[in-house]
């Protein structure tokens, strides 16, 4: 058992993803794709959840990897509806760049910095509160937008 989860969260590091998202990526796999859609929006909702627990207790580092993992799994449901590949980071800042492109909404890309660097933090935890709330911020705007471009599909 310990072998599979170093091998879990070896992948995960890999990808750039959390090893829920992994998971649910590899199960989705055998899903219709609606359902599919409906998966990475649950883990969207339980990371942005465990993300506010994890500020409360003032764990920057762990709440902006949630946060992190909250875009990717909203990311992944978005490009599963438009049929995009959806399976480590750069495809992650692939699907940005198309939204900003279809979009011509400049904020989409800057916001996506914000939270990379949020993921940043997770390995590095370099980041104050200041700059982690300022991050966070910019996060949960570029949560709003894309929630607002998959109800638009």
């Amino acid at each position: 058992m310990e072998e599979l989860l170093r091998l879990i969260n070896e992948e995960s590091r890999k990808r750039g993803i959390a090893a829920e998202l992994l998971l649910a990526d590899l199960l989705a796999q055998r899903l219709d794709p609606r359902d599919r859609v409906d998966v990475y929006l649950k883990i969207h909702e339980e990371l942005l959840r465990r993300s506010d627990e994890e500020y409360v207790k003032g764990d920057l580092a762990q709440a902006g990897e949630k946060l992190w993992g909250a875009v990717a799994a909203l990311l992944n449901a978005i490009a599963e509806s438009r049929g995009w590949e959806h399976y480590s980071h750069r495809d992650y800042d692939v699907i940005i760049n198309r939204l900003f492109r279809e979009t011509n909404d400049r904020e989409l890309p800057l916001y996506f910095g914000a939270a990379e660097r949020l993921h940043a933090n997770f390995y590095h935890n370099f980041m104050t509160k200041d700059e982690y709330e300022l991050h966070r911020e910019y996060v949960l705007k570029l949560i709003s937008k894309l929630r607002d471009l998959l109800k638009q599909r």
